[in-house]
């Protein structure tokens, strides 16, 4: 049995960095201390709030808090997922990236969200976060111990191709770092990562914002580790920040994958013909 212990992270980011960050390092500390060796932080942990305050929170990959955090994972020997932060991008625009360090306090994997939320969902905030951010184009799987952790951010969960992709190249683990907004959260949610799961067969780690700034950002939270059969295996009820741990036993992806092999039943052939349309 490989069996790896495994947080997520729940938090109510704001726009108040210095208080995001601090909460960061504390809750990264109490995972540790629960016996976690890979801790998984939400979209935007870093700042969550309007774009007038972009600027002065966008990170480069070598800014003091992203040093700040590789000495803490080296210091604890844990591997560390920053589930998103502002980086700069060109023309005053900004990528949503993700960030893991390893237990050796090295960066080792970046992200960059390839889905933006541009909706105007019933009963919530419009939204367009292309506004403001460029998306990115590459995928990646990153080798954490036994684990290969296929990376994606929030919005990417309702793209079911990304996540077949992943699973292809190698990932056993899917990554969510999320801020799930709180009006379709209640409906899509919870349907949207257990698919995840059981169309791949891998685990998901999905943790979230939770709470509403002031704002007026909802998230919904209920941050989430489902197992490869799509069963929830912890789920959070709480309002505020939390922490999920759970132990997976990776040769759930191996035994689920070989009852169900939907990876190598696909026909990729006949989905790249034309679809033949009936009727008048």
């Amino acid at each position: 049995m490989t069996t790896v212990r495994v947080a997520a992270i729940q938090m109510t980011s704001g726009s108040d960095v210095a208080a995001n960050e601090a909460a960061i390092f504390r809750l990264v500390d109490r995972a540790s201390d629960l016996g976690a060796t890979y801790v998984q932080l939400p979209e935007y942990a870093t700042y969550w709030g309007p774009r007038s305050g972009y600027d002065a929170a966008a990170k480069t990959l070598d800014d003091g808090f992203i040093r700040q955090l590789c000495l803490v994972a080296r210091g604890r020997g844990v591997t560390v997922h920053l589930g998103s932060m502002l980086e700069p991008a060109t023309g005053g625009r900004f990528f949503n990236t993700s960030v893991v360090i390893d237990a050796r306090g090295q960066v080792v994997a970046t992200y960059r969200k390839i889905h933006l939320f541009d909706a105007r969902p019933p009963g919530g905030v419009t939204y367009y976060e292309s506004e403001f951010i460029t998306p990115g184009d590459e995928m990646t799987v990153v080798t954490v111990g036994e684990m290969r952790v296929g990376l994606t951010i929030c919005f990417d969960v309702r793209f079911a191709e990304l996540y077949r992709a992943l699973a292809l190249a190698g990932a056993n683990v899917l990554a969510v770092p999320a801020a799930f907004s709180a009006s379709t959260g209640p409906a899509h949610w919870e349907v949207l990562v257990r698919a995840r799961a059981i169309e791949s067969h891998a685990f998901v780690i999905a943790a979230t914002q939770v709470g509403t700034t002031a704002e007026g950002l909802a998230t919904h939270g209920h941050s989430m580790i489902v197992d490869p059969w799509g069963v929830s295996v912890v789920e959070s009820t709480v309002t505020g920040e939390d922490v999920l741990i759970a132990d997976l036993d990776l040769d759930q992806v191996t035994q689920r994958r070989s009852q169900i092999d939907a990876l190598h039943l696909r026909r990729p052939d006949v989905y790249q013909r034309d679809v033949t349309w009936r009727g008048n």
